[in-house]
């Protein structure tokens, strides 16, 4: 009786993460085009629904209904999965990510990992998607957007080192925490620049949208995709985007901490600060692919691998020198 009853609560604790993700995801698609419509002074969605709030909702239906095609020379089982695979990695990457001190479904102490781990799979569904479909297209996309997040995932992984000398765990809770006085966009903000332009090539964001540059590979890896298969890609994409305005906030922003400690948490609640600081990031997001024209794949490559790694190499050492010279690396056991 005990384990069933254990089993119950996990799956209402998943679900409670799952659908606001979920609604989120179709919410923030919303902001995103109408965001795009404001820069470029077109009114965006706007007759579905009040304000075209529900134009999301009928994409999704127009999705659902859809026949999916597989291609008859594809290699079925690995091209159904590869969309599983991708919208599977990013909804499970939020079980670490901390709303507030209490709102958490998984507290480990090496929560800043698994975020890593996990974010790093991603790029085998899209390799699987464009690899399955034996069509070229496609596989030019897939190997396109795995040279690009594996590039950028290297300064990510060193940008969260110069965090880490300053906090001394890995646990998000304590990184959030560790920021009470002083966020650490403050003194880490070159890294944080660096993480936010690395969070748009990580998930092909414009300017970085190159695995999906409809002017030479049309859709990339999701070129033979259609219906609901199509949906998955779609909806693992913006999980991954907001996963990583997650990430931002939580690293540089101070996470679910207030600007200035003088909010009642009656008044604003910690994961009302939380979700504001996601949707800054995100509008940040939004209006950088309304106005910054796409790169080309060689400028791409040069910026992370030439610019970007040597850069996060060096802060790490200032970081790290700078501590060790004003004796503030965190203590072990503290």
């Amino acid at each position: 009786m005990n384990t069933m009853i254990f089993i119950f609560e996990e799956i209402y604790k998943i679900l409670f993460l799952l659908i606001p993700i979920l609604v989120s995801v179709a919410m923030i698609v919303w902001l995103d085009r109408r965001v795009w419509g404001l820069v470029q002074k077109r009114k965006g969605p706007n007759v579905v629904g009040p304000f075209g709030l529900l134009q999301t909702l009928a994409d999704a239906l127009k999705y659902i209904f859809k026949e999916i095609v597989i291609p008859a020379s594809a290699n079925k089982v690995l091209f159904i999965l590869a969309p599983i695979i991708t919208m599977t990695l990013a909804l499970i990457a939020w079980a670490v990510i901390p709303m507030s001190a209490d709102f958490v479904l998984a507290d480990i102490n090496v929560g800043i990992l698994y975020l890593f781990a996990v974010s790093s799979l991603g790029v085998y569904g899209i390799l699987l998607g464009g690899w399955a479909s034996n069509s070229k297209y496609p596989f030019l996309g897939a190997i396109r957007s795995a040279a690009q997040m594996v590039s950028y995932e290297v300064s990510i992984g060193i940008i969260i080192i110069n965090v880490l000398l300053c906090v001394g765990s890995l646990n998000l809770k304590d990184i959030v925490m560790a920021q009470k006085d002083l966020w650490f966009v403050i003194p880490l903000f070159p890294m944080f620049v660096v993480f936010f332009i690395s969070a748009l090539a990580e998930t092909n964001r414009p300017p970085f949208d190159l695995p999906e540059a409809e002017s030479e590979l049309v859709a990339g890896y999701q070129t033979e995709y259609s219906g609901m298969m199509y949906a998955m890609f779609w909806l693992g994409e913006y999980a991954n985007i907001l996963l990583m305005c997650a990430m931002g906030s939580i690293l540089f922003l101070g996470g679910w901490l207030p600007p200035i400690d003088i909010f009642p948490m009656n008044i604003i609640p910690a994961p009302m600060w939380m979700i504001l600081k996601i949707l800054m990031l995100f509008f940040l997001f939004a209006v950088i692919k309304a106005v910054v024209p796409r790169y080309r794949y060689d400028q791409l490559m040069r910026l992370g691998w030439k610019i970007f790694l040597p850069f996060s190499l060096i802060y790490v050492i200032l970081t790290a020198s700078f501590l060790y010279y004003f004796d503030k690396l965190p203590k072990a056991g503290v």
